[in-house]
C-alpha cells in the first residue's frame, strides 16, 4: 500500500470505529454509535468507507432486541498484511504477518561482522526484498513494514543512533526503507518494540501498564503506559541494561562498570560459569569439553551439575536487584521477561520473584506479577508488527 493511500485511511473517528470493532468484534453500528458516543450517520458512514477499504465486514446478525436483527461487524485480517523485521546483532529475520499477528511467512539470514552502514542497509533490503518476492501476497496488500532495532533509535527519524553490538552509527533506516519500498516504515528499539507486542499479542487482557525486558545479548526493557510506549525526553527510556547494579563491578561497553548488562546476558553467564569452574578445587574432573555458553550452561544445570544451577540462581538475583529498581521508578501492574536468556526461568525465575519479594519497598510492590514471554521467539518480531498496528487502529 502506497503512504498516502495509508494516510487517507487515518482519521481519528476511523480510528475510534476500527479500535472499537477490533477489542469488541463482533459489533453492530448500534453498539459502536452508543459506546463511541459517534453518531449513528457518522458510524454507518465510516463503516461503509472501511468495507469498501477492505478492513471491516460483515457477518451474521446477530441477536435482536425486538426489532430487526442487526448485522454484526468484524475486522478483516486478511485484508492487509504486515512485514515485521528484527534486525540484529546476529540475524535479520522478517516476517508478514495478517492485521491479527497470524504469520503468513518467515525469512532469517545471518548478518556477516564488521559490517559499514551501507552493506547493513543493503542486507536489511534484499530480506526484506526475499520475503515479499515468497509470498503469496500482491505488493499492495501490505500496509507497512515495521523494523525493531537494538540499540538507541530516534523513532521520529527512523535512525539507528547507536547501534553497540554491530558497532555502527547513524543508521537511516526509515529514509532508506521509504525510498526502496514506498510503504509506511516505522523503526523502534527492540525491547520497546518487544513491549508493544505482549500489550497487542500477548494476552494480558486491559493491562494499560506493563514492561517488558529483553534478555539476550544486551539487556533492555519496553515501558507501556496508557497502553502507549514511553520513550523519555532522548528515546532511552528502558535502557535498564545500564543500570548500576555494581558500582565496582566489571567494564561495560557502555563504558561503565557494573551495569545489568555485565551480569544478565548470555555471555556475562557463561563467563562466571567458566571464572567459577576455574576457580573450582574440582575444575579439571568437571571441565566441559566444549566452550562454555549461556545455553550450555543451562543445559549443564538442568543436568543436575550444582555449580552451574547456582551461577544461574545468582543470575536470577541480579535481575531481581534489576526489576525491584525498576519497580521502584515505574511501579508497573506486570513485567514481562523474553530473550534468550529466559531459556533458563526454570531456574531464573524463582530466584528474580524470590529477590523481589525480599527487596521491594511495599506489600504490593513485592506481589508485581513477573512472567515469561508466552510468545517465545517471536515476540520482537510481533512488537515490529504491532507497530504498525498501532498506526492503524490507534487514536493520537
Amino acid at each position: 500500500m502506497q503512504r498516502g493511500t495509508f494516510q487517507l485511511m487515518k482519521s481519528v473517528n476511523k480510528s475510534i470505529i476500527l479500535n472499537k470493532i477490533r477489542t469488541a468484534e463482533p459489533i453492530s453500528r448500534a453498539q459502536i454509535a452508543k459506546t463511541t458516543k459517534l453518531t449513528p450517520p457518522t458510524v454507518s458512514s465510516i463503516v461503509k468507507e472501511l468495507i469498501e477499504q477492505g478492513l471491516v465486514v460483515e457477518r451474521d446478525s446477530g441477536q435482536s432486541m425486538g426489532g430487526r436483527k442487526p448485522t454484526m461487524l468484524q475486522i478483516n485480517h486478511t485484508a492487509f498484511y504486515i512485514i515485521g523485521v528484527d534486525a540484529g546483532p546476529d540475524n535479520i529475520d522478517v516476517i508478514i504477518a495478517d492485521l491479527s499477528g497470524a504469520t503468513l511467512t518467515h525469512h532469517s539470514s545471518q548478518l556477516q561482522a564488521s559490517l559499514t552502514n551501507e552493506e547493513f542497509l543493503a542486507q536489511l533490503k534484499i530480506s526484506i526484498h526475499a520475503i515479499i518476492d515468497d509470498a503469496p501476497i500482491n505488493g499492495n496488500e501490505i500496509l507497512g513494514i515495521g523494523v525493531a532495532m537494538h540499540g538507541v533509535v530516534d523513532v521520529e527519524t527512523g535512525t539507528s543512533l547507536i547501534s553497540p553490538n554491530l558497532g555502527l552509527t547513524n543508521i537511516p533506516i526509515k529514509a532508506e526503507l521509504e525510498k526502496e519500498f514506498n510503504v509506511i516504515i516505522k523503526v523502534e528499539n527492540d525491547a520497546r518494540a518487544m513491549a508493544l507486542g505482549e500489550a497487542w499479542f500477548g494476552g494480558h487482557g486491559e493491562i494499560d501498564n506493563m514492561v517488558a525486558v529483553n534478555l539476550g545479548r544486551g539487556v533492555g526493557a519496553g515501558i507501556v503506559v496508557a497502553g502507549k510506549l514511553y520513550h523519555g525526553a532522548q528515546d532511552i527510556a528502558g535502557e535498564i541494561g545500564h543500570m548500576t547494579i555494581d558500582m565496582n563491578g566489571k567494564d561495560c561497553e557502555c563504558g561503565n562498570r557494573g551495569c545489568l548488562q555485565t551480569f544478565a546476558t548470555g555471555a556475562a553467564i557463561s563467563t562466571r560459569a567458566a571464572d567459577r569452574l576455574q576457580a573450582s578445587e574440582s575444575s579439571l574432573e568437571h571441565e566441559p569439553v566444549f566452550k562454555l555458553t549461556g545455553e550450555s550452561v543451562y543445559a549443564l544445570a538442568k543436568a543436575g551439575n550444582k555449580m552451574y544451577e547456582e551461577v544461574l540462581v545468582e543470575t536470577g538475583v541480579y535481575i531481581g536487584v534489576g526489576l525491584t529498581n525498576l519497580i521502584h521508578l515505574v511501579n508497573p501492574k506486570k513485567v514481562v521477561l523474553g530473550g534468550g536468556v529466559m531459556n533458563s526461568a526454570e531456574f531464573l525465575l524463582p530466584s528474580i520473584q524470590k529477590t523481589i519479594n525480599q527487596r521491594a519497598l511495599t506489600t504490593d510492590a513485592k506481589q508485581t506479577e513477573v512472567v515469561v514471554t508466552s510468545l517465545g521467539e517471536d515476540a520482537t518480531l510481533l512488537g515490529a508488527v504491532s507497530l504498525l498496528l498501532v498506526e492503524l487502529f490507534e487514536v493520537g
